[in-house]
């Protein structure tokens, strides 16, 4: 809106009002006096131009978003709390404190097979593997080992997230348990990337919510077992979770489809065939991250565009997704994962 009003511009125009009997040339006594007050000027319109983008949604960013969508209820999501599965030679007491891979994990129960939490907030908390040292002294343990994600934590929510979400808030409100109710009311606990909801699907007064972790991968039975709990606890349809009197809900975790890929590539000079793998590989996990739920079919086109774009690689051949040279079907209650990847010369 004011990308006219450049130093150069105001300048100008201050100039022109300047009689012209008067010395304005560069390095004149006007022309020395004026020129600060438009470079002034021209700091002032720039700032005026980012003011009144970060009014808007579409084009806001950090605290000024948070402002704009809070005015319909939607709030950033904070970073959330991994909570793993151990397993111990002995029974240890809830409350006790492991460190692995930089990170310290808290007991919540007492037991030798046992859930642990993360101490530190965020995506950080998925990662380690393996051997736990304990951090006090437990008598008789010789082995402790961290399991697999139950509930995967997750870092604050990025601007992009938090768009889409006051996006579909305000072109699909949740409102009188519609289907964007429930898709609302599953993104409500931690921990869940997605979901897809399956209205009357065994008979009146039924919905089936299907939901994936935040790494977009099939949901633990914990993740299940809380988005149950919070949405229709029995199910009874009696009303005492989020789900309206009537409603008896189902919640289930959607079921991995692998995709495989392979094909010939031609790559230029200094690159390798597992670093292109490598790169290959990121690309098409957030591709198929992209999809999920969204789409009925993976595209043998739309992966081929990938593969093209992947740094070193001049040309492919041969692409066949699960061995096959076509689209690959997804059900309903499925989403794509990545497979494995053989991309050869």
């Amino acid at each position: 809106m004011y990308e006219q009003q450049t130093y150069e511009a105001l300048l100008r125009r201050m100039l022109d009002r300047v009689p012209a009997d008067i010395d304005k040339r560069e390095g004149s006594v006007i022309f020395d006096a004026l020129a600060p007050a438009s470079a002034e000027l021209a700091q002032a319109y720039a700032d005026l131009e980012g003011a009144l983008r970060l009014g808007f949604a579409g084009t806001s960013s950090g605290e000024w978003l948070e402002r704009r969508t809070e005015e319909m209820g939607v709030y950033r999501r904070a970073a959330t709390k991994a909570v793993r599965s151990a397993a111990f030679n002995v029974e240890v007491s809830a409350g006790s404190r492991f460190y692995a891979g930089g990170l310290y994990f808290r007991a919540l129960e007492a037991g030798q097979t046992v859930r642990l939490e993360a101490e530190t907030a965020g995506s950080a908390g998925n990662m380690p593997f393996g051997a736990l040292q304990p951090v006090e002294l437990i008598p008789g343990l010789t082995s402790a080992v961290l399991g697999a994600v139950l509930i995967p934590g997750e870092d604050e929510e990025s601007d992009a997230s938090l768009l889409q979400r006051y996006r579909q808030q305000t072109m699909r409100p949740a409102t009188s348990g519609n289907k964007s109710h429930y898709v609302q009311w599953a993104g409500e606990v931690p921990g869940v990337g997605a979901s897809k909801v399956f209205p009357l699907w065994a008979g009146p007064g039924t919905v089936k919510v299907v939901i994936v972790d935040a790494e977009y991968a099939p949901a633990s039975a914990a993740l299940v077992e809380e988005v149950q709990r919070h949405i229709d606890p029995e199910p009874s349809g009696t009303g005492e979770g989020k789900a309206p009197i009537g409603a008896r809900v189902k919640v289930v975790s959607a079921a991995a489809k692998p995709i495989g890929v392979a094909a010939t590539v031609v790559l230029a000079q200094g690159y390798t065939v597992q670093q292109v793998t490598t790169a290959f590989a990121a690309a098409m996990t957030a591709y198929l991250k992209e999809i999920a739920f969204a789409v009925t079919y993976v595209s043998i086109a739309r992966v081929g565009m990938l593969l093209l774009d992947i740094p070193g690689v001049l040309d492919y051949s041969a692409l066949k997704l699960n061995g096959a040279s076509g689209n690959v079907a997804v059900a309903a209650e499925e989403i794509p994962v990545l497979g494995t990847v053989g991309l050869g010369v």
